[in-house]
């Protein structure tokens, strides 16, 4: 069965670039995402890999874990990293776990059968600190993430997990966002004192809770 928003983030241990993990006592208390990668010194996937470690203080301010997983052992990974390093300019160091049995990959839906039976899709899961699943974003193996939005996602699923409100298309951090439908509006004021303004009855606005 696949994985779906809200299910939980399913456990393991394995052996990762920075040692042996039991995935929910790495992550802790912090947000965390698992994304995945078709095989070790891939190109596309190089570039990913060093964009998130030059990303490494955007993920830290956000209390966010990243752990990538590619279905090559852990020699293999050790030398692609010398590799990203070397490429991208960066210091990756951050767990790429060791797949060759795809455990993790099957565990986590990132083999698709029919894009390819041995190769994962490019899947992204965020993962909140009570270990459930709060997004998933599927690229095929041919598209680069775009790291800009999975930052997004990150502010938006942290701010509405506080707050009672739901973000806008095109949202970005600091921006105007939406009052949850639940929210009666004799309630408004005292919820949003930063005031608010009404579009349609379902649709209302008010400044970023927490800016």
């Amino acid at each position: 069965m696949s994985l779906r928003i809200g299910d939980d983030a399913p456990n393991f241990t394995a052996q990762t670039t920075e040692g042996e993990i039991d995935f929910h006592q790495w992550l802790g208390n912090s947000w965390g995402i698992i994304y995945s990668h078709p095989a070790d010194y891939t190109p596309v996937c190089t570039t990913e890999l060093g964009r998130t470690a030059h990303l490494k203080e955007d993920f830290a301010k956000r209390d966010t874990k990243v752990l990538a997983v590619s279905v090559d052992d852990l020699e293999s990974h050790k030398g692609w990293v010398k590799d990203i390093n070397e490429t991208q300019n960066c210091d990756v160091d951050f767990p790429i776990i060791a797949d060759p049995d795809k455990k993790v990959s099957t565990l986590y839906n990132m083999i698709h059968p029919n894009a390819s039976t041995s190769a994962t899709v490019r899947s992204v899961y965020f993962i909140g600190p009570d270990k459930k699943i709060k997004a998933i974003i599927t690229y095929p193996a041919s598209t680069g993430r775009n790291f800009t939005e999975i930052l997004r996602v990150i502010d938006s699923l942290q701010l509405t997990a506080k707050h009672s409100v739901a973000t806008p298309v095109d949202w970005k951090e600091g921006e105007d966002v939406i009052i949850a439908p639940a929210i009666k509006q004799e309630d408004v004021e005292g919820k949003f004192p930063k005031g608010h303004r009404v579009i349609k009855p379902y649709l209302r606005y008010t400044p970023q809770p927490d800016k």
